[in-house]
């Protein structure tokens, strides 16, 4: 056991230092060089910054202005984002606004400001959803974004891009259109990036055709903790009748119950769909960890109860 959380921990503070790494590569190498604007509060630091040198001739870093949005933004993700996220977010902010303080701003591509913000939005997707993937953020906007998140179940990545359409907008006013139009292209690069491999909030619509559906209801139900709707079916082919499971779940658990599945019933049929919208009933985690956590102490006062009529009944033997 100890010496998987230490791994666990090795690579996360792997992810940490790599994460850094690429959100100060996109600032300083793509973005701020060649006047593209990142998404959140990367970009509204870009924007302040070349606000004062335009109106009182000083040249503010970015990633000083990024550190001071960071430690209200802490606050509000202490509250609502979790604590650990919040942690790990606001250092790995700490670390990527540092490195962009002491890299130099060059860009890697001369005179093609469309690579760089292909590739500036490239490098900050990747950042953000390694990060993400294991338990934290960049830190600034993606606090935000995760606890909105986590109440409404929405997309992080399409919640970043609802957000920074009002940088796009202040984007073309202050650089020009042109600019602005590259600044959405690495906007929505970042997006995809994000959704591609942050992928644990994508739902699924599973169909599951079975003989043994109550088997694999329990099952599921105890381990996935997702509702189930079970149909009665006929299969055409067959001509035998059949049950058909309906249920809803997160992409990240996916694996999991096509390998349940198949543990109790080797025959069952599974189909999958994407999944737009669902209603206020799906579970999130923290309600699956709710649930899982009351099953486990009842499970443990039934046990315990058990013990003590059997040592009672032993007593009484004697």
């Amino acid at each position: 056991m100890a010496k998987t959380h230490l791994r666990e921990y090795s690579i996360k503070v792997i992810v940490f230092v790599f994460s850094g790494l690429l959100v100060a590569m996109a600032m300083n190498f793509f973005y701020i060089p060649n006047k593209i604007f990142s998404g959140g509060f990367n970009g509204i630091a870009q924007l302040i910054a070349l606000f004062f040198h335009a109106i009182f001739g000083l040249n503010l870093q970015v990633g000083a202005i990024i550190m001071a949005f960071n430690i209200p933004i802490a606050f509000v993700g202490w509250k609502w984002a979790g604590r650990e996220f919040t942690v790990w977010s606001f250092l790995q902010n700490l670390f990527s606004s540092g490195l962009q303080i002491l890299l130099p701003e060059t860009s890697l591509v001369h005179s093609e400001p469309i690579l760089a913000g292909m590739f500036g939005g490239l490098l900050m997707g990747i950042a953000i959803g390694v990060t993400f993937k294991f338990g934290f953020s960049t830190g600034g906007m993606d606090i935000v974004a995760a606890a909105v998140q986590k109440a409404s179940g929405k997309s992080i990545g399409f919640i970043t891009l609802f957000i920074n359409a009002a940088i796009v907008l202040i984007a073309g006013t202050f650089i020009g259109w042109q600019n602005a139009m590259y600044t959405i292209i690495g906007i929505y690069i970042t997006t995809i990036a994000i959704d591609s491999i942050h992928t644990r909030y994508q739902k699924l619509t599973a169909f599951i055709v079975t003989k043994r559906s109550s088997e694999v209801a329990k099952a599921l139900q105890e381990s996935v903790v997702r509702g189930i709707t079970i149909m009665p079916s006929f299969g055409a082919y067959t001509q035998e009748p059949s049950s058909t499971l309906m249920m809803v779940l997160s992409r990240y658990e996916l694996r999991e119950m096509e390998l349940l599945t198949k543990s109790i019933d080797p025959d069952a049929f599974i189909n999958v769909i994407n999944t737009v919208e669902t209603s206020n009933n799906f579970l999130n985690e923290d309600l699956q960890s709710q649930i899982r956590f009351e099953r486990v102490a009842a499970q443990a006062q039934l046990n315990e109860a058990l013990n003590l009529d059997e040592a009672a009944e032993k007593f009484k033997n004697n």
